[in-house]
Formats: C-alpha cells, sequence, structure tokens
C-alpha cells in the first residue's frame, strides 16, 4: 500500500494533497495530464473534514462507499482514457 493511502486511512488526508501537487509538478506533466491529480488534491481538501477514515475504521464504518466509489469511479476513468500514472 502507497503511503499515500495509509496517511488517508490515518485521517492526515489534508496532509497528502500538497505531495500530490508537488509530484504532478516535478515530472513536468502538462496541463491535461496533470488535472486528475489537481482533481484528487482539491477533493482532499474540500473534504477533509469528511475523511475521517481512521475514526470510521475504528467504528467498523464500511469507507468505499458514496463519495469515495464516486471520486474512484472519475480516476479510474480518467486511467482507462489514456492517463498514465507514472
Amino acid at each position: 500500500m502507497s503511503k499515500r493511502f495509509e496517511f488517508i486511512l490515518e485521517g492526515e488526508s489534508s496532509s497528502v494533497a500538497p505531495g500530490l501537487g508537488r509530484s504532478a509538478t516535478l515530472p513536468k506533466l502538462t496541463p491535461q495530464e496533470r488535472k486528475p491529480v489537481d482533481t484528487c488534491a482539491r477533493y482532499l481538501l474540500n473534504n477533509a473534514k469528511y475523511l475521517k477514515y481512521d475514526d470510521y475504521l475504528k467504528a467498523g464504518f464500511p469507507i468505499a462507499t458514496g463519495v469515495i466509489e464516486g471520486a474512484c469511479r472519475h480516476l479510474i476513468k480518467d486511467k482507462q482514457d489514456g492517463y498514465h500514472w507514472g
């Protein structure tokens, strides 16, 4: 599992967003290639108050529903449309 996923599951989603931006900047991605990364980072920042996965997991709640499935659907669609995650 990637460290970023671990941070998100530990309730640190807002600390992952800046790293996503840096990882998209360093390889000099084009704006089109960078768009899904920026979308994901913006999602993490805008929804940080809802992304308390550490609390949800401790309580035994499922976490792969609703907005998460929607975000995954968009990321998978981007991958299928030819975006390469490098």
